[in-house]
């Protein structure tokens, strides 16, 4: 699952080729349905983090081939921080692309923009598609067309260590200046540092930039939101938790630095996802699960907010497989595929009929995040979408580390902003 927008996976891309009885091993991509039976290769690019959730989607695209035999599914598991340029170049090269991705959801527009994924309407991928929780299908869409099915859907909270929460004697903070008290009393009780603030990534500034009202723009208005007051206090509000010492932040390696020390118990909490749910649980402070609570990120000072994310299966417009390819996205966000997943690694579905199912709707993360789902901030749907964070990114991690000011790195994204969006105010 996701590491962050700009994360970057230790481990090599993993390519499997999980092939059924029957299937093909040529390696080609032709395939057909002549015979009323599909067969031929389909290319898989997932990008689930290696090591917790990458073996349960390997698995269920194995069971893929127990329902189509003559189908071989080609699994690669592609670091999620390489995926996105990775596919862009293969598919503008004509070479190397898959038939199917798993898009984090901002691609899935720039993608189609590009020309680079096929529509859906009309195709098997889209069976039931009324079924969808309308925010998730809605990053799906461009241009009155559909790209691409809405895979998992999520979005952030407060992950805490309960047995250190206890023994400081505080409650969950509700709000950043109670973060920051419940901080320094965790550090006066045991020594230990209250939030690791991952700086690095700057989908973990979008919670904080919402609770000051903020946002990134105003697709409606075409208008730079960013660089506007509420922008800048955001900023204000991530470099006084690190000033104060109520957090402890880095320039890199964010995600594994952020995960060791939440595992570990070198710190009380993190602003996290469901995604990390699976991983956090193989922490030694977390061998018994019920150490673990997680609750809605402090409110700024106009509200809590929490981005949408999740991450979509687009079909590459120029596969030569197109009809395996539809059933296998089909497949891969039905009701009984998404329960599995729910089930094993605590990710949220996107499809309302999952949350009905005994074992989602007795899942205890899947209850708490589902609520913050359902409000969570919609990014905006925009081709332009995955390209505002890289600006984000470097001004983040520079205000983090006194590099810059909040202002001046506001205004600097600002101008970023203006001159990737022409004609916006």
């Amino acid at each position: 699952m996701r590491r962050g927008i700009a994360a970057t996976a230790l481990v090599a891309a993993l390519g499997v080729t999980l092939a059924a009885c029957g299937g093909s091993d040529s390696g080609s991509n032709g395939g057909s349905k002549s015979s009323g039976e599909l067969s031929g290769t389909v290319t898989w690019w997932d990008t689930s983090t290696v090591g917790s959730e990458d073996k349960v989607f390997k698995k269920v695209a194995e069971d893929f081939t127990k329902k189509y035999p003559k189908v071989t599914v080609k699994y690669v598991n592609v670091p999620f921080g390489e995926a996105q340029n990775k596919f862009k170049n293969a598919a503008q090269s004509g070479s190397g692309a898959p038939d199917v991705i798993r898009s984090e959801v901002a691609w899935t527009p720039e993608f189609a923009d590009l020309g680079y994924l096929a529509p859906l309407d009309g195709t098997p991928a889209l069976k039931d598609a009324d079924d969808f929780l309308e925010q998730a299908a809605a990053s799906t869409k461009y241009n009155g067309k559909t790209y691409a099915v809405p895979q998992v859907i999520d979005s952030m909270g407060i992950f805490y260590n309960k047995k250190i929460f206890k023994e400081a004697g505080v409650e969950v903070p509700e709000t950043i200046d109670q973060l920051k008290a419940v901080s320094a009393k965790i550090k006066e009780k045991t020594g230990k540092t209250g939030l690791y603030l991952r700086g690095d990534d700057p989908y973990w500034f979008l919670s904080f930039l919402y609770g000051e009202g903020g946002d990134l723009v105003d697709a409606e208005q075409k208008k730079i939101k960013i660089d506007d007051e509420s922008g800048v206090k955001a900023l204000k509000t991530v470099k006084d938790l690190v000033d104060s010492k109520a957090a402890i932040t880095d320039a890199t390696n964010g995600w594994d630095n952020m995960q060791a020390a939440f595992k570990d118990g070198k710190v009380a909490m993190m602003i996290n996802g469901p995604w990390a749910v699976a991983d956090t649980y193989a922490g030694k402070e977390f061998a018994d699960k019920a150490n673990l609570g997680i609750a809605p990120v402090p409110a700024g000072s106009q509200g809590q907010g929490a981005p949408q994310g999740g991450h979509n299966l687009a079909v590459y417009a120029g596969s030569k497989n197109l009809d395996a390819s539809y059933a296998f996205a089909e497949y891969m966000s039905s009701a009984e595929t998404q329960a599995t997943i729910a089930k094993e690694l605590s990710l949220l579905p996107t499809r309302q009929s999952v949350y009905i199912k005994s074992d989602v709707a007795t899942n205890e993360m899947i209850g708490f995040f589902k609520p913050v789902v359902d409000k969570a901030v919609q990014r905006p749907w925009i081709p332009e979408g995955g390209s505002l964070f890289e600006p984000v990114k470097v001004e983040y991690t520079k205000v983090l580390t006194g590099q810059t000011t909040p202002e001046a790195g506001a205004k600097a994204i600002g101008d970023s902003y203006r001159k990737l969006l022409k004609d916006w105010k």
